[in-house]
C-alpha cells in the first residue's frame, strides 16, 4: 500500500496559540499527517514564517498543500482581474514553495455563460503563463486546479484532468464533495468514485496517483450546486466508498479534510481508512 496522508484544512481547531507551526505540532499530537494552508482570503504569511514552518514539518514529518484565494476567476471579462488572479496563485505558490508545501489548489474560473470549450482554452492560456513563471523562478510546487461544486463554476472531472494533460506540471485536485454537490447528490458511490480514479491513471499515469491533492468533506448542496461544508455525520456524502476506492487503487497523495470540525473528521477518516487497510492487508497477507 502507498501512503495515504490525512489531514486538515487548515489549523486544527484544538491547536494553541492559532498559528500554522502550533498546528503542526497538534497534527503530531492527534496522528494525523498533513495539513493545508488556507490562504482563501489573502495571503498573510511572511517569507521568514514559511521558513519557519518548513523546518517544523520537516522535524515532525508533516506535509503541506496550500489552498490559494477564493478570488480567482481566469475567465473574467476584465483583464486586470485575470491579472490579478493570476497575481493571486502566484503569490500563494511562493509562500507555499517556501514553507515546503507539495501543492497549490484554486477555483480557477467561472463559465459567465461562454461554451465551455472557449472557457477552457482560456483558463489552460492563463495557466500556461503562470506555469512559465513559477519554472523560470525555480519553482516547482505544483498548480493543481479543483473540481468545483457548481455547475456556473469551470472544473469539471475531464475539464481539469484535461488541463493536467495539457500543460506540465499542472495536476487535479479532487474535492469529492464537490464532485457530489455539483452532481445535485448523484455521484456518491464506489463506483462512480472508482471511475474518476481510473480516469486520472488513465490519461495521467500512475505518478499523478501517487501524488494526489484531495478534499473530502460533508456538504449540504441545493439546486444550483455546493451550499456549504457540513460535519461527515450530518450530511449524506458516501466517505466509506471514497476511503474503500482510494485504497483500492492504492492512491497516496494528501487528503484534505474540509469539515467545519477538521481535526474530529479527518481522525474519522483516518481511523476508517486505517480499518479498510488493515483488513486489505490482513487479505494480502492471507
Amino acid at each position: 500500500m502507498s501512503r495515504l496522508r490525512i489531514g486538515t484544512a487548515g489549523i486544527p481547531l484544538a491547536a494553541q496559540p492559532r498559528t500554522s507551526c502550533a498546528g503542526v505540532e497538534k497534527l503530531v499530537e492527534l496522528g494525523l499527517d498533513c495539513m493545508e494552508l488556507e490562504f482563501v482570503r489573502s495571503v498573510q504569511m511572511q517569507e521568514q514564517t514559511a521558513r519557519e514552518l518548513r523546518d517544523v514539518c520537516e522535524e515532525n514529518q508533516i506535509e503541506l498543500t496550500v489552498h490559494a484565494p477564493y478570488y480567482i476567476n481566469l475567465n473574467s471579462k476584465d483583464p486586470q482581474k485575470v491579472e490579478a488572479s493570476k497575481a493571486r496563485i502566484l503569490k500563494a505558490a511562493r509562500i507555499g514553495w517556501l514553507a515546503g508545501a507539495k501543492s497549490v489548489t484554486f477555483h480557477a474560473a467561472y463559465y459567465h455563460g461562454d461554451d465551455h470549450s472557449v472557457v477552457f482554452e482560456k483558463v489552460k492560456q492563463e495557466l500556461v503563463q503562470v506555469r512559465a513563471i513559477l519554472d523560470d523562478e525555480g519553482n516547482s510546487i505544483c498548480l493543481c486546479p479543483e473540481t468545483t461544486g457548481s455547475s456556473s463554476q469551470f472544473g469539471t472531472v475531464t475539464e481539469i484532468v484535461s488541463l493536467a494533460l495539457e500543460i506540465p506540471g499542472v495536476y487535479p485536485c479532487i474535492d469529492f464533495s464537490h464532485l457530489h454537490a455539483r452532481s445535485l447528490g448523484a455521484m456518491n458511490s464506489y463506483e462512480e468514485f472508482r471511475r474518476v480514479i481510473h480516469l486520472i491513471g488513465d490519461k495521467l499515469g500512475r505518478s499523478a496517483l501517487e501524488h494526489l491533492h484531495m478534499h473530502l468533506s460533508g456538504i449540504e448542496y441545493g439546486a444550483k450546486g455546493e451550499r456549504k461544508h457540513l460535519t461527515l455525520p450530518e450530511s449524506d456524502m458516501n466517505y466509506p466508498a471514497v476511503l474503500q476506492v482510494l485504497a483500492d487503487c492504492d492512491v497516496s497523495g494528501w487528503l484534505i479534510c474540509e469539515s467545519p470540525n477538521l481535526e474530529e473528521d479527518a481522525l474519522l477518516l483516518k481511523h476508517e481508512y486505517t480499518k479498510i487497510t488493515n483488513i486489505k492487508g490482513g487479505i494480502h497477507n492471507g
